[in-house]
């Protein structure tokens, strides 16, 4: 053969391989190979199922949660318990931890502290949650149960929440500051305090009080906001 009649036998010889074994693959594998896709096809038919089912799902209990606030706000609480009372239990996470704050707030409302303190206690360990939801849940928690909770508790429980970069320093500051006053800190409520002072993330009304304490409990404090 001349050199190049001897390249195109080896190329059809490689080609033909290339199919034998092709075939062979498909002949001993096939019926596999079908079942694979087939199986990834209705994975992705599943997978696209439950994200309409999931969507339309969380829409509905957004307008359930919806419905149950305007009911509250026009004064008929009476008419938003149901709703709430089903989300509550059988919801997305972050719909069912809104109910369940709703019904802290109504057994609040009620006088029944002890009941709607496990209510927002429940949320603030719910750990499918949002951090958000939940750190307002504690702050709720421990305003509701303060006066039964031994003041270390307090400070404990809240300190995480305390820091100048926190949006619930002036609320958890304010009763870890009350806590130390309770256990004779003086020094400790007043640093509390004049951090809260003189914080610009903080509520005018809580802001106020702070000012005033500091200034109670250290006369010769000058306190600045924003400082």
């Amino acid at each position: 053969m001349t050199p190049k009649t001897d390249e195109a036998f080896l190329r059809e010889v490689d080609e033909e391989l290339r199919r034998d074994q092709i075939v062979g693959v498909w002949k001993n594998y096939g019926r596999v190979i079908i079942g694979l896709i087939v199986a990834a096809l209705a994975i992705f038919a599943g997978v696209l199922g439950w994200r309409a089912w999931s969507h339309g799902a969380a829409e509905k209990q957004a307008i359930e949660l919806q419905q149950a606030y305007d009911s509250i706000a026009s004064g008929n609480s009476q008419a938003a318990k149901a709703p709430i009372d089903k989300l509550a239990s059988d919801s997305a996470p972050g719909y069912r931890a809104l109910a369940k704050m709703l019904q802290g707030n109504d057994l609040l409302a009620a006088g029944k502290t002890k009941e709607a303190a496990a209510k927002y206690g429940e949320v603030a360990g719910d750990s499918s949650v949002g951090q958000p939801i939940r750190d307002l849940a504690t702050i709720r928690q421990t305003h509701t149960e303060f006066d039964a909770l031994a003041p270390q508790v307090v400070i404990d429980r809240l300190k995480p929440l305390a820091t100048s970069d926190s949006a619930w320093l002036g609320s958890a500051g304010e009763m870890i500051a009350m806590a130390d006053l309770k256990l004779n800190r003086q020094a400790e409520a007043r640093a509390m305090f004049k951090l809260i002072a003189e914080s610009d993330k903080v509520p005018d009304s809580i802001r106020q009080r702070a000012v005033q304490a500091t200034q109670a409990l250290d006369p010769g404090t000058n306190v600045q906001k924003g400082k």
